[in-house]
Formats: C-alpha cells, sequence, structure tokens
C-alpha cells in the first residue's frame, strides 16, 4: 500500500479471486454486513446519482446500487469474480484502471483495495474517474483486524521453524485514511471505524470463509514453502475462547468517504 514498493503478488491476487467465485456465496452475508454500511451512506445524502462503479463488490454491491436505481458498472481483477454482479462488468486493476475522466458520479469499493500496492495512485485514478461533486466510499481492514489470529499464527511458525514469513497483509491505521484521500485529490475528506464482531464455534472455519473469500496471503515475500502440519492447529489452540467455547473475531473496518472536486459538496 506504500509509494513505490510491491508488497503484493498482483497476479496471487488474481488467482485466488477466481478460485473464490465459486465459493464466495458461503461468505455473503459477511461481505452484505459491510456493503450495508457503506450503502447506508448513499441513501443519507442528498444526492441522485445517476452512474455508478462498483470495484470489486464479489456479487454483493453492484445488484444493491442497481436496485437503488443507479446504473452500474461492476469491476474486478478476476472475469469470474466481476461476472457475478452481472451485466455490465468488466475485468480491471485498481492500479491502473481503465475508465476515462468524469465517468462516474459514484464509486464504491467495499473491501477491495486492501491488496493495492499504491494506494495513493489508485486513490488519484478513481477520483480522476469521477465526475465534479462525486461521492467516492470505500471499505477495507484497519490495523488490529484479526489481531489475535495473526499473533497465534506468527508464535506457532517461530516454535515449528524457528521463523516465522508473513502471511496476513499489513493494514492501515485509521490515521491513514483521511490523508490519503486528501492527498488524492478528495474534498471534505472523512475516516470513522466500524467494527464487525464474529463468533465461529470452530476456529477452522475462520480459514475456510479467508479462503472462500480469496482472502489468502498474496504478500510478495510470502513464503512459498508447504507450511508445517501442525501449524494452522498450533495456532488456532492459542486463541481465546468464550465460555462456550467460541472465537471471537474482530474485523476492524476502515470507511472512507470523499467528494469529487466540484462547486458543491452534498451533505451526508
Amino acid at each position: 500500500m506504500t509509494d513505490g514498493v510491491d508488497i503484493f503478488d498482483r497476479a496471487a491476487v488474481r488467482r485466488y479471486r477466481d478460485r473464490a467465485a465459486s465459493t464466495v456465496q458461503s461468505v455473503a452475508p459477511i461481505l452484505e454486513d459491510a456493503a450495508d454500511r457503506l450503502l447506508d451512506r448513499v441513501s443519507d445524502t442528498t444526492r441522485y446519482f445517476q452512474a455508478a462503479l462498483d470495484i470489486g463488490g464479489r456479487g454483493v454491491v453492484a445488484p444493491r446500487l442497481r436496485e437503488m436505481g443507479i446504473s452500474t458498472v461492476a469491476m474486478d481483477l478476476s472475469l469470474p469474480m466481476a461476472a457475478r454482479s452481472g451485466a455490465p462488468y468488466v475485468v480491471g486493476d485498481e492500479e491502473t484502471l481503465p475508465f476515462g475522466e468524469g465517468s462516474f458520479d459514484l464509486v464504491v469499493a467495499n473491501l477491495a483495495l486492501h491488496w493495492v500496492n499504491d494506494l495513493p495512485g489508485a486513490l488519484i485514478q478513481i477520483r480522476r474517474a469521477m465526475k465534479p461533486d462525486g461521492l467516492f466510499l470505500a471499505s477495507l481492514p484497519l490495523l488490529g483486524s484479526l489481531g489475535d489470529f495473526r499473533h497465534a499464527l506468527t508464535e506457532a511458525e517461530a516454535e515449528l521453524r524457528g521463523g516465522a514469513s508473513p502471511r496476513i497483509s499489513p493494514f492501515p491505521e485509521l490515521r491513514d485514511l483521511a490523508g490519503l484521500l486528501q492527498r488524492a485529490g478528495f474534498a471534505s475528506p472523512v475516516a470513522d471505524q466500524e467494527e464487525v464482531s464474529l463468533l465461529y464455534g470452530n476456529p477452522l472455519t475462520l480459514l475456510r470463509d479467508l479462503q472462500a473469500a480469496g482472502e489468502r496471503n498474496a504478500i510478495r515475500e510470502r513464503s512459498r514453502a508447504i507450511p508445517p502440519r501442525g501449524l494452522f492447529p498450533a495456532a488456532l489452540m492459542r486463541l481465546p475462547l468464550d465460555a462456550e467455547g467460541r472465537m471471537k473475531v474482530t474485523l476492524r473496518l476502515g470507511i472512507m468517504t470523499g467528494w469529487s472536486s466540484g462547486n458543491t459538496q452534498a451533505e451526508v
């Protein structure tokens, strides 16, 4: 997510999303929850939107926008994942948007930008693809999301292998998001946080859900070696459980809101 540094393997991101296109429906309630938190902001504004771009919505966002009467193009790095949103859809890369200036008055990116290498550059391209007084909404995981899981994996791998390789994406902090929007040229930038709490009776289900959503490890410096057989069971045994033996997972969502420059900005 930093300038000039390829932290993520974008080809791997595409492969994982290709595979997840057939399984992502199993985690639709989680994606829908995050999407609803974003799209509530569309309903709250006084602005009427006509042309929207859904970036990486995984078949959840575009249908909702169309139900609101907004003509929507869905874009994804993966063809089968883009097709889940129904026509019109395109295959495109957030790092090189395939749209001309002033194409949309609404852009929504729901849990779609955390595998982007140059997030400032991607935000600039999004802003340029927007009409004056257009609204940009995005959600992405913040630092602290999956914190217990990250810590448990690191400890278990260090114990089994004498060292640990990066396995979870480095997430931004909330304080960074408004600055990123301002740097990209958005007006009235706002960043706030919401938390989604999930309970898992079987901790292994967390791993299955991450894979089903296409959220596998795409860090470029990840280890290509097959993980030790006992790594994930050892890590999951370290996770705190509630009185009923369930594991609580907290997803900290950073919500980004910004307006493309124009004569006026509607109230959100």
